[in-house]
């Protein structure tokens, strides 16, 4: 297995040594919810700090059960496990960034069919192509290093035009 998942960020320190036998690289995902995705809202404050905290944690956590920091992806979570608003959605999407800067550690979003894009466009989850296309390079376009979709096909087009442009504006 090359990746482990978990929506609730690894929680549960009784796995660690288990995961620190393990050679897959893990999720490790941030959420503003106990779970499963509810309508709760973000914690007051800047989500970003709140997100990177939670990192702190897990970081620490994990790294001290002897897990190796470089088997480690960031992913903040997106829709409705940050939170009902989707400002707040748009707001990570705009910034992840930063925590890949501050945790040097590669950073995967998944906005596919996300709550925060039908709310902004008014469409149901299966009409939410273009905006999710949209966003999806939103966030290839800002570096992030892994991008989970529902439709690879669309973006797989949608980079090899981003990288199209990249290139013949390098060319310039």
């Amino acid at each position: 297995m090359a990746y482990l998942n978990d929506i609730r960020g690894f929680p549960d320190a009784a796995f660690y040594p288990q995961l620190a036998k393990s050679s897959a690289k893990l999720v490790v995902m941030h959420s503003v919810q106990d779970g499963q995705a509810d309508r709760r809202e973000a914690p007051a404050g800047d989500i970003m700090d709140h997100i990177a905290a939670f990192f702190d944690a897990r970081i620490a956590a994990l790294t001290g059960a002897g897990i190796k920091r470089n088997r480690l992806v960031l992913d903040p979570g997106m829709g409705f496990f940050l939170g009902a608003a989707p400002e707040t959605s748009l707001s990570v999407l705009a910034r992840f960034d930063e925590l890949r800067l501050r945790f040097d550690l590669p950073v995967l979003l998944s906005v596919s069919r996300k709550s925060f894009l039908r709310a902004l466009t008014g469409r149901g989850p299966g009409d939410v192509g273009a905006a999710t296309l949209a966003a999806e390079l939103a966030a290839a376009a800002g570096g992030a290093d892994f991008i989970r979709t529902h439709e690879p096909r669309p973006l797989r087009d949608g980079l090899a035009v981003l990288a199209a442009l990249k290139e013949t504006a390098r060319i310039r």
